[in-house]
């Protein structure tokens, strides 16, 4: 699924020119897989799987998979929302250098949150059939 965010990123002009000032590359820990976002201008370059030897980034963001994967479904339940949320709770960790991170705190949280948008939902869809009843 994260392999998909540089295609869903760079499809969405209003996020690319939100994050035109930003290249960077992050670290994104997936449960015990790693993966390396590199950011250029605002598009997403490259997602790298590790394992890494002595990766470079600027910071981190680190949760185990079944809260990532809650996290990138349609409509997540409270406390899977938003990775503040997840932080809140302690699942997730950020660490770093954060000033790139919270300098373009909306541009992220929108590139962690791209798998959303062909997220299969099928919790989110079981609730809207309840609603609908």
């Amino acid at each position: 699924m994260i392999e998909r965010i540089p295609d869903l990123v760079n499809a969405d002009a209003n996020l690319v020119r939100r994050g035109r000032y930003l290249s960077t590359t992050f670290l994104m820990e997936v449960g015990d897989q790693g993966y390396l976002v590199k950011i250029i201008e605002g598009r997403v370059v490259s997602v790298t799987p590790g394992p890494f030897v002595t990766p470079n980034y600027s910071f981190a963001l680190r949760a185990p998979r079944d809260e990532w994967e809650t996290f990138w479904t349609k409509l997540p339940p409270p406390g899977h929302n938003d990775i503040f949320a997840l932080f809140k709770r302690g699942k997730l960790v950020i660490e770093g250098d954060l000033h790139p991170f919270m300098a373009n705190l909306l541009y992220i949280k929108d590139v962690v949150a791209a798998p959303r948008k062909e997220a299969i939902g099928e919790r989110s869809d079981a609730v809207l059939e309840e609603k609908e009843q």
